[in-house]
């Protein structure tokens, strides 16, 4: 049987003249019709670039030298972002990075929804685009040929992980750290039974879980436990799965003291949260996503409200500072229990949690059967297009979708509006600056001339 040899790739680099930008922020260029997709390029650039993979149908190139820049390019803030995968769009002016998500959401409403919002809204933008990643996972990995330990972000398109000593965009209470993470690592006995460690920070704490596959031993521990004293870091092991994570820095007396807290000072909300749980990455941003939800739902007394996969109630109990009678809604019972927490401690009797199944039609359960005024909707990647096919049920007036993948929102986009719903207005959030991740949000209105 004959083994087909692998394309030899030129070692030289090539010239490319881009034309447009990848949804996936990489330059789009043609060679003989072939088309180039070139990190690091901008439409109307002529860069020379390395080829890194080589298909039937198209190249995949790194640019190594700018030979005629665009307006919209700036220096990267951060060293490693030529080849780091955290981020791809440092290159990229923050207005520039604003308008391609604007262009990419636009794209998405047309081709997807075949749909367009009455009212395009200013995009909802961050202070800081550096410094406010909260929460990530980063990959760890002992190089053997170099005896050194590794911790940070893949590669741009690879499986190796990228040679860093900081992190621009991570909260510098974690990112200012890596070096010495690198270190602590590298000097412990399971130094290479270490695969990751994932980082949480809330107002007041940092954390970092460290996922060990074999028991440490007594001095590994130690060692654990002097770098969070010194760095002022909460301490967790996770040995097996996501139920096995528990804090050993500081000690623990009750499950409750495993929290991080943000705060929501405009609604004078605490949350609480596991190191574990989902939380919104970026805090300046999520306090102006939350305020502007709100606005846009209007809560008056007396209504009924309804939040679809609501977390721990990042938005149920802003909704509840509000009045009216709020229901929280998630499929994870963990979360529902979260929820109720929050409300618990921030003193709230006006809002319910509860589990279910929210891949299916839930208007039988007995918390829906009263119908709803006014629904909040923050679903996960995938959407919610089933449960946007039978909202109409509940007779809410409004409703605010909050999107974190622009294909899915235009894609359910589509179906409310069949089903009874105008959108009146639509916008992009940058929640996460440097990269292509699209946060958006939508309001739809029930349309009275459908009845």
């Amino acid at each position: 049987m004959s083994r087909r040899r692998r394309k030899v790739l030129p070692k030289e680099p090539v010239r490319c003249v881009v034309e447009t930008l990848s949804h996936d922020g990489r330059g789009i260029a043609r060679q003989d019709g072939k088309a180039q997709f070139v990190d690091g390029a901008l439409p109307g650039e002529i860069v020379m670039a390395k080829m890194v993979t080589s298909r039937s149908k198209f190249d995949e190139l790194r640019t190594v030298d700018v030979l005629e820049s665009a307006p919209e390019r700036q220096d990267t803030p951060c060293e490693f972002a030529d080849l780091c995968g955290g981020c791809s769009l440092q290159h990229m002016s923050g207005d520039a990075q604003i308008r391609f998500k604007e262009d990419t959401l636009r794209e998405h409403f047309a081709h997807f929804g075949g749909i367009e919002p009455e009212e395009w809204i200013e995009p909802l933008r961050s202070q800081d685009t550096l410094g406010y990643r909260r929460k990530a996972r980063l990959g760890v990995r002992y190089v053997k040929a170099r005896e050194s330990v590794l911790v940070g972000f893949r590669e741009k398109r690879s499986t190796f992980l990228t040679d860093i000593d900081r992190c621009a965009v991570l909260d510098p209470r974690i990112g200012d750290r890596i070096q010495p993470l690198r270190e602590l690592i590298g000097s412990m006995d399971a130094y290479d039974r270490i695969p990751q460690v994932e980082v949480a920070c809330g107002d007041e704490v940092a954390a970092m879980v460290f996922r060990n596959m074999d028991d440490l031993s007594d001095g590994d521990r130690d060692k654990l436990l002097a770098f969070g004293q010194a760095h002022e870091l909460h301490i967790y092991l996770q040995p097996k799965g996501p139920d096995t994570v528990h804090r050993i820095w500081p000690e623990v007396s009750k499950p409750r003291d495993e929290r991080l807290t943000y705060q929501l000072k405009e609604f004078d909300l605490t949350m609480e949260f596991h190191p574990m749980d989902f939380t919104q990455v970026n805090a300046g941003l999520n306090r102006t996503m939350v305020h502007r939800a709100v606005e846009w739902l209007d809560i008056q007394p007396g209504e009924r409200v309804l939040d679809l996969f609501c977390g721990l109630g990042n938005f149920t109990l802003p909704l509840a500072r509000k009045g009216g009678r709020v229901v929280g809604v998630e499929g994870d019972d963990a979360m529902v229990v979260r929820g109720r927490e929050n409300a618990e401690l921030n003193g709230l009797d006006n809002v319910d949690f509860h589990g279910a199944d929210l891949h299916g039609d839930f208007t039988g359960q007995s918390w829906a059967k009263e119908g709803f005024d006014k629904i909040l909707i923050d679903p996960p990647r995938s959407g919610a297009e089933e449960i946007c096919k039978y909202l109409t049920a509940f007779g809410a007036n409004r409703i605010v979708y909050v999107s974190c993948n622009p294909a899915t929102l235009a894609r359910d986009a589509g179906v409310m509006v069949r089903n009874g719903y105008r959108l009146v207005r639509a916008g992009v959030m940058d929640m996460f600056p440097h990269t292509t991740h699209v946060e958006s949000i939508a309001l739809f209105e029930r349309d009275p001339a459908k009845g």
